[in-house]
């Protein structure tokens, strides 16, 4: 398989392109990173001391519950749960310790690392996972087919997630350890640039920073 793979956006309301990754690690290179924001482009609505100088709970963010919609039709070949949703960090005296503990979540096994997860079999071949889901919050099983749009499970804060967010990658295999990254496209929707000019795209590949939503 080759070349970009043509999707939905797998939500209804506003989020933040806020990252798109370019390591080839388990499968990553393309993948993007979602946070769901109100129309001031802010991720939680409460500031406090604790946002400052200790963790938050995950509930104060907007991402965090959201739904989360299968990104195009396909099948369900693997799912991941069970994995707990940890406090939020937007602290550098909560982040810097965070990020040292990184190689130990990994030893730990995948799913430290991903979170509670749904992988889709999509009708054009490629494989689409969702990550950083919701502690039971997944509403599919393996086997189910499914299509563009239906609910999946909810936006969580599982895995190597320091706030609540939804990590999408779309591989040609579906082994991440030997899979290739490939780069998705995502049909209409509107794009919000940093300055606040919105335009429509009727396909397109969204730039980070930007804020998306369908239609």
């Amino acid at each position: 398989m080759h070349g970009r793979v043509s999707l939905r956006l797998p939500f209804d309301d506003r989020w933040l392109v806020e990252n798109i990754h370019d390591t080839d690690f388990l499968g990553q290179r393309h993948a993007i990173d979602f946070v769901a924001v109100d129309d001031r482009r802010r991720t939680a609505s409460q500031r406090d001391w604790r946002t400052f100088v200790a963790t938050e709970p995950p509930e104060r963010f907007h991402s965090f519950g959201r739904p989360i919609l299968a990104p195009g039709a396909g099948v369900v070949t693997r799912i991941h749960d069970g994995e707990p949703d940890h406090e939020a960090r937007r602290s550098q005296l909560t982040l810097v310790p965070y990020a040292l503990t990184q190689p130990a979540r990994l030893r730990q096994g995948i799913e430290a690392v991903t979170g509670n997860y749904v992988t889709l079999h999509l009708e054009d071949g490629a494989y689409a996972t969702l990550c950083h889901l919701r502690r039971g919050s997944l509403v599919v099983r393996v086997g189910d087919r499914v299509a563009a749009g239906e609910p999946i499970a909810e936006c969580g804060n599982s895995g190597n997630s320091t706030q609540p967010h939804l990590h999408l990658q779309v591989n040609d295999g579906p082994d991440w350890h030997t899979a290739r990254g490939l780069p998705p496209t995502f049909r209409d929707y509107r794009e919000w640039s940093p300055d606040g000019r919105v335009r429509h795209r009727p396909e397109g590949s969204p730039k980070r920073s930007t804020v998306v939503a369908p239609g």
